[in-house]
């Protein structure tokens, strides 16, 4: 098997790829004059990968021959995290696509193409390997890369700068770590530190990361770990409008013929779980962390009011409010911050995923009083890598890009055409129970047969996602009971029309592929 150590030496590409390479170099120096039509390239670029725009292979003798049956090797080799590999090796990802390893003798570089509409790990905001992230990344680790943690940069500077601009006023400090779960570690210690209290409410489908204090106030998965978790955590009943208790439910004032005269009542479950927490806790709460969408937990959307509730209700117990956006941050919603959907600022924001594109970053913001009461009473959270240069340099370029290229508007359209073709295909699959989300964040629930309930298709979803990924297109799913088989859908956002158009032809192909999915006439 050959070496998967990355050659040193520079490859051999064709002459076009060439000139391409070396004119991004000219450009990030500043050389190459770029029409304003080009600046927006990422948006009306098309899927189609000719010879010249495909990304280097850095490893060129893996071939499907060579390369080793992965979950075997994992098994061996790495410790498993919780997860079941998918059985290609990816080789290289540029935009919207990922490539796999070549067959052996192929003159192609790569195998195949596949979409990625999940952005890695929802975090590719504005695409794999964006040309002007890879010029930041290349001159920051070349003369600024790291320092000590007591020492500030430029990109820390800029990042905190630009990024407290776009947010709403009351969001007025930052500090930047490197993951999600430790930003929320962060915030839910800042929360406590503030207070003086220590209990910590969490919703029942949420995700929050898997550090001690954030992993004991979610409830999606991950808590049968055989030991306490950190004592004060508390849960409220996670808002659900497609399979709402029939106890939350209330009559609609107006009813258009043919709909169910019935609605989801979230505010009356929401105070029935106020008045258990009130019931459980020892006087201490100290804040409730939540997701404007819980994505993990079968991506469901916060009802519109929900926030503005949950703030007041948070106010009237001394309660501070986090919101951790790492999904929804930095325009995939179609805002900049989910929160502006409901006009609410919440005390403590914490980023991750989207402002870094992939590299780890996350961020920490909050308001001055709240920053300044920390400091006095010597809060801590000094880590190795707090507001590293070089991932402060990505984020700050990432926000540039999204504010300039007025990328948030463009999330919105997007999702739009997304939304009314998931919804095209609900009404010509039976088995599609539910599509909820906003902007270019969607979930698709698969269940048996709709029109008979909703009990959920597990196995169904799965056949269906493998379809998908055999015909190019790759949508996360969920196997956990809690998740219900829910695709979760959240491309670049840089994303175009056409884009959109092609994954959805390649969704309906899979559909339309798949026993059981039950098509309309």
């Amino acid at each position: 098997m050959p070496s998967l150590q990355a050659a040193i030496d520079p490859l051999v590409v064709d002459s076009s790829e060439l000139e391409d390479r070396e004119a991004e170099k000219h450009h990030a120096r500043g050389d190459l004059q770029i029409p304003e039509e080009t600046t927006k390239a990422s948006c009306d670029t098309s899927n189609a990968h000719s010879t010249a725009s495909l990304p280097t292979n850095l490893y060129p003798d893996i071939t499907t021959a060579n390369h080793p049956d992965l979950n075997q090797f994992a098994s061996s080799h790495l410790i498993n995290f919780g997860t079941t590999f998918l059985p290609d090796l990816i080789i290289s990802a540029s935009h919207l696509s990922l490539f796999t390893a070549p067959a052996p003798g192929s003159s192609a570089p790569y195998g195949r193409a596949i979409t990625d509409w999940t952005s890695g790990q929802m975090s590719s905001l504005i695409g794999h390997s964006h040309p002007e992230i890879v010029s930041v990344i290349q001159s920051h680790a070349s003369s600024l890369d790291h320092l000590f943690s007591g020492m500030l940069s430029p990109p820390v500077v800029n990042l905190a700068k630009r990024l407290t601009s776009v947010l709403p006023e009351g969001l007025d400090r930052a500090m930047f770590l490197s993951t999600g779960g430790e930003s929320n570690e962060a915030a839910i210690k800042m929360a406590k530190t503030f207070t003086g209290k220590f209990e910590v409410v969490g919703l029942g489908a949420s995700w929050h990361g898997v550090t001690a204090q954030a992993s004991s106030v979610q409830y999606h998965a991950g808590r049968k770990v055989g030991w306490p978790m950190i004592p004060g955590g508390l849960m409220l009943p996670s808002p659900n409008a497609y399979r709402c208790h029939e106890g939350f439910r209330k009559r609609k004032e107006k009813v258009v013929h043919g709909e169910d005269e019935w609605e989801y009542d979230w505010e009356a479950e929401m105070l029935y779980g106020w008045r258990l927490i009130d019931q459980q806790s020892c006087g201490s709460l100290a804040a409730v962390i939540v997701e404007p969408i819980q994505s993990s937990g079968g991506m469901h959307v916060l009802p519109a009011g929900y926030l503005r509730r949950l703030k007041l209700e948070c106010e009237k117990r001394g309660m501070l409010l986090i919101v951790d956006e790492a999904q929804t941050g930095i325009g995939r919603t179609g805002e900049m911050v989910a929160v502006n959907h409901d006009g609410v600022v919440p005390d403590i924001l914490t980023l991750s995923k989207t402002l870094g594109n992939g590299l780890p970053l996350s961020a920490v913001v909050t308001s001055h009083a709240i920053a300044d009461v920390c400091a006095e009473r010597d809060f801590l959270f000094y880590t190795t890598h707090v507001n590293d240069p070089l991932p402060c340099a990505v984020g700050d370029k990432v926000l540039e890009i999204v504010v300039r290229d007025d990328l948030v508007s463009h999330a919105r359209r997007m999702g739009d055409i997304l939304h009314s073709g998931l919804e095209q295909l609900k009404g010509r699959y039976a088995c599609i129970g539910d599509v909820r989300g906003r902007g270019l964040m969607a979930g698709v629930e698969i269940v048996e047969d709709r029109r008979r309930g909703k009990e959920p298709a597990t196995e169904l979803a799965k056949r269906i996602g493998d379809r998908a990924y055999e015909l190019g297109l790759w949508c996360n799913l969920s196997t956990h009971p809690s998740f219900g088989g829910t695709f979760r859908i959240a491309p670049p956002i840089t994303i175009s029309e056409q884009e959109v158009r092609d994954g959805l032809s390649v969704l309906e192909e899979a559909f339309k592929g798949v026993e059981g999915t039950l098509a309309l006439d």
